[in-house]
């Protein structure tokens, strides 16, 4: 997922003239941080006509064609308020697709004077296996930037490591948990939460993106 972390306005103004028919609609808007888990809140502050009512719903679809395919790395938006503040529109000109432009490239806009993060799903991972695998489970966990939140002693002579892990981190966990325990290690996961990915991390999956994004 995607999200922003500071609050940030946005501007863009869609002109187009072909022929006799012209395309016309300016947008300003600003977006806001929602808490984690609020999903998109879309407020309407437009004083005195300056986009009119029924262009409203139209910078609302741009700004949502954004959400789905996300500003920086191609995924999802979340937990982001967009206020959508003032704007211009012409008598003739101004239509529904002109406002579904400018309402998109104003929210990229913003989206990027806005500190853009990528969040990735966090899940709470339960290992259990023979004692003396401790160390190598715990290591392991530690190679894929896990925060490993304490360890039960079982009957048997088992021990439950429980941790919070990055999903991405756990492609092949089965196979490698595996042979680390000579097929008597278990594991389940239960999806936790959403969090910002390192810098490092971000970078990189904006960096892929980057070159499908300029084709727009």
């Amino acid at each position: 997922r995607e999200t922003v972390s500071s609050a940030a306005e946005g501007h863009h103004r869609h002109k187009k003239q072909t022929g006799g028919a012209g395309q016309f609609g300016e947008v300003f808007l600003r977006v806001e941080p929602l808490p984690r888990g609020g999903g998109f809140e879309f407020v309407d502050e437009v004083k005195g006509g300056t986009i009119p009512g029924q262009f409203l719903p139209a910078v609302e679809k741009g700004i949502r064609q954004v959400l789905s395919g996300g500003a920086v790395a191609g995924y999802p938006m979340q937990d982001v308020r967009v206020i959508v503040y003032d704007g211009k529109h012409h008598p003739v000109d101004s239509k529904e697709v002109a406002f579904i432009a400018a309402g998109k490239k104003a929210f990229l806009d913003a989206v990027s004077k806005a500190r853009p993060q990528v969040l990735e799903p966090i899940v709470e991972l339960e290992v259990t296996a023979p004692e003396q695998h401790m160390g190598d489970i715990s290591g392991g966990l530690a190679s894929k930037r896990a925060r490993i939140n304490g360890t039960d002693a079982l009957r048997g002579g088992e021990i439950v490591v429980k941790a919070q892990v990055p999903l991405s981190e756990l492609e092949g966990y089965a196979a490698e948990l595996k042979s680390m325990t000579a097929g008597r290690g278990r594991y389940s996961l239960d999806f936790s939460h959403y969090e910002p990915v390192p810098p490092a991390v971000q970078q990189k999956l904006m960096e892929a993106y980057r070159p499908r994004h300029d084709e727009d």
